[in-house]
């Protein structure tokens, strides 16, 4: 799912700093869907053609480029008389951006590649780009596309665009000028609704800062440090048997410091897609020494080892639909195991909760949120017109054969959820049935799950009084996750500016909330502040941080 939004992010930018050149918008367009495999992750196909030329009609006029042009450029910088009639649109920056992009490689395999394109998901994105991305002969490029990815990531040099390029199966590409514009007319409209957004949160958290008054605690704590508590890390491996699902959690258990029977606050942590129980292991290790019990499972139809499976072949889609009832369903029956074995020092029925992307998902559902068929049976026949490729999680929810679903725990008493997923399957009906207090975290920069639509407006839809909107200028959708051996390496511009600072991010906000509404501490409400925000802000990723909010009205 990152690789496409990737490329949405991508083509937002370059739709703002190339409005001369109707050519250059559409023709950079073409290459950010050819080069999709770059981000994601039997069927190898035969090179029988190779793309000579690129296409574009405007209008009544026929642009062509040779793609040797582009070749010699990426290969030796020279541009040559073909290419000097488009390289004058551009900027010297931008010139060296698109050499860099052309040969830019990434790790992946082609049966990897394979696997993902033949997948649902897969087919789905090629359906959307096979709209712009064209034979000469003005067909759907869906089987070239997915024929130049697989080929060029058998090249010696990897999947680059370059090579996406030279193994598209027929003599021409051909851009559909009229697909291209309405998306980059709706990438403008994006790009400039979510400006104002941003700017809307900075805005109101300015005001807020004025009207609070922070805890007057001189030094101010550097909660970014470790606690106090030692702890222990115990990994249980947990059979449920009605679902005859087998899964592992990790669970890092405070040692106590003194006599005291009192029991540790709990807090869950739900992974992405994707992802293990390595990737907020930081996390994990940062409350439990302040003295939280902290558990960490892994869902195994959504984990690293599912994508595994995939790229290897032992599945056929990133995730089964069955598991947007599974995960939180996991956490459910963790909480009742733990509870059976260690509630004499947890305190498992007043526990917290915090997810990243498909975690956060499961931690809004847990949390109360219900699901909006109605809304999805809307959004997802429009997933062509929406450029919000999230839509390919959440519509998966029309395959559940039981719309009545409650998720709830009432076990759960806070939540935190970071990038998460909500537009389509909750909207602002399912959103508004949450009751407990709610942080949502964003990055501005996200382009799996969008800011705008994923997590600021919705933040506008919580009825719940205690609510919290932390956003990361900057940050992406995988700022804040750890590396993993066993999860599939992205490239820098991904992650972000520093991964670090999102980190300590996550590890401030999450103790003070957790303390505030888990383990009780009226003391840490102070924190949740945008004053507090502000202190601990670093230039390099800034944080706003806003407790109300109203955004402008949209055109």
């Amino acid at each position: 799912m990152f690789i496409v939004e990737f490329s949405l992010e991508k083509k937002a930018k370059t739709n703002l700093s190339s409005r001369r050149s109707p050519f250059w918008q559409l023709f950079t367009l073409a290459l950010l869907h050819l080069g999709l495999g770059l981000s994601i992750p039997p069927l190898l196909a035969t090179r029988t053609l190779a793309a000579e030329k690129i296409y574009l009609d405007y209008g009544p006029l026929q642009f062509s480029l040779a793609v040797e042009s582009l070749e010699l450029y990426a290969r030796e910088g020279t541009i040559n008389r073909d290419l000097a009639d488009y390289t004058r649109f551009l900027t010297p920056k931008q010139l060296e951006d698109l050499r860099t992009a052309l040969v830019t490689s990434a790790e992946i395999t082609p049966l990897a590649v394979a696997q993902f394109l033949y997948s649902p998901q897969g087919e789905r994105i090629l359906e959307q780009v096979g709209q712009i991305i064209q034979t000469k002969a003005g067909q759907p490029g869906f089987y070239a596309i997915r024929s130049a990815l697989i080929l060029a990531a058998a090249e010696p040099e990897g999947l680059t665009p370059l090579n996406i390029l030279k193994n598209f199966p027929t003599y021409g590409i051909r851009i559909n000028s009229q697909r291209g514009f309405e998306i980059i007319e709706k990438l403008s409209n994006i790009v400039q609704q979510t400006e104002m957004a941003i700017a809307a949160v900075k805005q109101e958290a300015s005001r807020q800062m004025k009207a609070e008054t922070l805890v007057n605690i001189s030094p101010l704590p550097n909660f970014s440090q470790p606690g106090k508590f030692a702890f222990e890390k115990i990994t249980l491996t947990l059979e449920d048997r009605q679902r005859r699902r087998t899964f592992s959690a990790d669970l890092y258990l405070p040692q106590q410091q003194s006599s005291s029977l009192k029991r540790f606050p709990l807090v869950i942590i739900s992974h992405g897609l994707g992802s293990d129980r390595i990737t907020f292991a930081y996390l994990a290790r940062h409350l439990a020494s302040y003295g939280f019990a902290v558990a960490v499972p892994e869902h195994p139809g959504s984990s690293a080892s599912q994508l595994q499976a995939l790229f290897n072949g032992l599945a056929s889609e990133v995730t089964p639909a069955k598991e947007l009832i599974d995960r939180p369903l996991d956490i459910q029956y963790l909480l009742d195991r733990l509870e059976a074995s260690y509630g004499e020092k947890i305190d498992v029925l007043q526990a917290g909760i915090i997810g990243q992307s498909f975690g956060g998902y499961t931690a809004l559902a847990l949390a109360g949120a219900k699901f909006n068929f109605n809304l999805l049976t809307q959004a997802c026949p429009n997933f062509d017109n929406s450029l919000n490729v999230s839509l390919l999680l959440q519509c998966l929810a029309l395959e559940l054969p039981n719309k009545k679903i409650n998720l709830q725990d009432r076990r759960i008493v806070a939540a935190i959820a970071i990038n998460p997923l909500t537009s389509g399957l909750f909207g602002r009906e399912g959103l508004s049935q949450i009751q407990i207090p709610i942080m949502f975290v964003s990055g501005s920069a996200d382009p799996v799950t969008p800011a705008l639509s994923e997590q600021i407006e919705p933040f506008t839809w919580l009825k719940t009084p205690h609510k919290y909107l932390a956003l990361l200028i900057g940050g992406t959708h995988f700022s804040t996750l750890a590396k993993s051996n066993d999860v599939v390496p992205l490239p820098p511009q991904a992650i972000g500016p520093d991964p670090a600072i999102a980190q300590n991010y996550i590890q401030q906000l999450s103790l003070v909330f957790f303390n505030s509404y888990v383990a009780n501490l009226p003391e840490y409400r102070g924190y949740l502040s945008a004053d507090y925000a502000a202190t601990i802000s670093q230039d390099l990723m800034p944080l706003s941080f806003v407790r109300s909010l109203l955004l402008p009205q949209s055109n």
